[in-house]
């Protein structure tokens, strides 16, 4: 058998030609591997659904039973990589970039519950969005399906790592080290950096090579 796909996936409201994304092909293409990078904005970026992420993971890694998989995840595209590797054996490491851990919940936080009901009334909801520079509206059923399938924590049991900043205002890093705590699989390397992690691509290169050395 051939060596593992190597997949990156970009985060919510990112796409595939990110700064993160474009340091990890230049990664991959220095050490001969081909890192893909994934358009998550499926089915669109209006209608955006957690599910149709995980299957174009799954479509990526292809139809054999015996493929293996590397995920590279930034943010939501982080989370992804967690929920598909619970549940896709074919999948037999993770790198995370500040996981979007209890992705809902913050929104319902950071909304209120007025704001939460005016998403679900109003249907949509606008948002930055990093691919145009301008803004785009996300629907509410995004937030109604992450909210049934994005349960609990994680259960992933092969090894991961994950770099977080510690200034960061978007995923707190104390998701991380909670969800990390006790794991002996689980890795979490802190960082002084925001959630954007752009300042840090240097020393994230540095343990994406370490962690995922197995596989150079």
């Amino acid at each position: 058998m051939t060596g593992p796909v190597f997949l990156y996936l970009h985060g919510f409201a990112s796409h595939a030609g990110s700064t993160k994304g474009r340091a990890f092909s230049k990664w991959g293409d220095d050490r001969g591997l081909d890192v893909e990078r994934l358009d998550l904005r499926v089915p669109s970026f209006e209608h955006l659904r957690l599910s149709a992420m995980k299957a174009r993971v799954r479509e990526a890694i292809g139809p054999d039973p015996r493929a293996r998989a590397v995920l590279i995840g930034s943010s939501l595209g982080a989370l992804t990589a967690l929920r598909v590797a619970e549940e896709d054996p074919r999948v037999c490491s993770v790198f995370c970039l500040a996981p979007a851990f209890r992705l809902a919940d913050r929104w319902k936080s950071r909304l209120g519950d007025a704001g939460w009901e005016r998403w679900r009334s109003e249907g949509s909801l606008e948002v930055d969005d990093y691919l145009t520079g301008g803004k785009s509206r996300v629907d509410f059923g995004f937030a109604d399906e992450l909210d049934r399938l994005d349960e609990g924590w994680p259960d992933v049991r092969v090894p991961v790592r994950i770099v977080h900043g510690l200034r960061d205002s978007v995923v707190p890093i104390e998701l991380s080290r909670t969800w990390s705590a006790g794991k002996r699989h689980v890795k979490l390397v802190e960082v002084d950096d925001t959630h954007e992690l752009v300042a840090s691509i240097p020393l994230i290169l540095q343990e994406a090579a370490e962690h995922l050395g197995w596989f150079l």
